[in-house]
């Protein structure tokens, strides 16, 4: 059994890319070294809009990285960079990557919304486009020894 993280993030504005993408880069370098990760991949589309996926061993590795170093000091930013977030969490019985396909559909059924302080209207009424895939900005993370 292994637990998986989706996240999605739409930036509100190009001008925030530079900084998003600083801290994504750290929060990337501290996951492959985070305890308990098993794989992960992130899928950058058009509109500015970020998927992140992760296998854990559980979800306490999970929220043992999300609550500290670099992650932690990103997240409070997306507030104000986003206008369009959510998250799914889920178990899985085993380690293979749910599709993207699967990914939209537990984010729209059971996905929660992150408070962002300029939502989109997309964003306030709780919909969520699907991620368009194959992609050559899908990037694949493992665990770094």
């Amino acid at each position: 059994m292994s637990f998986v993280s989706i996240t999605r993030l739409r930036l509100r504005s190009p001008f925030l890319l530079l900084p998003f993408m600083w801290h994504a880069m750290r929060s990337s370098n501290q996951i492959q070294k985070a305890q308990g990760f098993i794989k992960g991949k992130t899928l950058m589309e058009a509109k500015l809009t970020f998927w992140t996926m992760s296998i854990w061993n559980d979800e306490l590795a999970m929220r043992a990285y999300r609550n500290t170093e670099a992650h932690k000091l990103a997240m409070p930013k997306l507030q104000f960079w986003c206008d369009e977030a959510s998250v799914v969490h889920w178990e899985l019985e085993d380690e293979i990557f749910p599709g993207w396909p699967q990914a939209h559909e537990r984010m729209v059924k059971l996905g929660r919304l992150s408070k962002v302080k300029r939502p989109s209207l997309t964003h306030s009424l709780h919909q969520i486009a699907t991620p368009h895939y194959p992609s050559k900005t899908e990037r694949i993370l493992l665990p770094k020894k």
